[in-house]
């Protein structure tokens, strides 16, 4: 099970992270609470441990002004939130080159199920072969970043379809409920953000590694 722990904002949060067994650190770009500069991220990425994946939230950036943030804030994969279009993850990935990966997050709107479904549907026959594919809840108000849960067992059903796919489920994940998500969803990995915090930006690390061991024992 690959764990990420999403929007860091500081090193002592990102290197107990690592330490207490996640796979990946994310850093979100987009305007949020948790917001971080390339910067801040560049001063982490250099106390990280080797083979901690440092990921990179962004919104609907230019192509190049994405690579020039990974590459200057040592970025090791992209999560694209700024909707699907695999013409610009495909000239993005060119542009990053094979040692940074492109992970594409989609939406499942929160109280549209029927309309997410079939959007949802559309989209993932788009991603490609042993892509890497982030499911967020999603509000009118927030497009991610929700600390809710979209419906598993539906979520489940139109998964079993793409099993090409490398699923990272999210969205309103904490340690109570990480075991049932995976049980339920079975996806490839699991991304938390608020679930694991004190305060926004601020990781409680009694959550940290309680969510860690219940994902890496389901």
């Amino acid at each position: 099970m690959w764990i990420k722990i999403c929007a860091n904002t500081n090193a002592e949060d990102a290197v107990a992270a690592a330490e207490l067994g996640a796979d990946a650190v994310g850093f979100v770009f987009a305007p949020s609470a948790r917001q971080v500069t390339v910067e801040q991220v560049r001063a982490i990425s250099e106390r990280m441990p080797k083979g901690i994946e440092r990921v990179g939230v962004f919104p609907a950036l230019s192509v190049e002004e994405i690579a020039l943030a990974s590459e200057q804030a040592g970025l090791t994969a992209i999560q694209l939130h700024g909707g699907l279009d695999m013409e610009f993850s495909r000239r993005l990935q060119a542009r990053l080159g094979p040692d940074v990966s492109v992970i594409q997050a989609l939406h499942w709107t929160l109280g549209e199920d029927d309309a997410s479904i079939a959007r949802l549907t559309a989209q993932l026959r788009d991603c490609p072969a042993g892509g890497r594919v982030l499911l967020d809840s999603k509000t009118k108000d927030a497009s991610g970043g929700t600390g809710k849960v979209f419906p598993w067992a539906m979520a489940r059903k139109l998964l079993s379809e793409h099993a090409e796919l490398k699923v990272i489920a999210a969205g309103g994940l904490r340690p109570e409920n990480v075991a049932d998500a995976i049980r339920t969803i079975k996806p490839w990995g699991v991304d938390v953000a608020s679930g694991v915090e004190l305060e926004p930006g601020k990781k409680d690390l009694r959550k940290l590694e309680a969510f860690i061991k219940n994902a890496r024992e389901a």
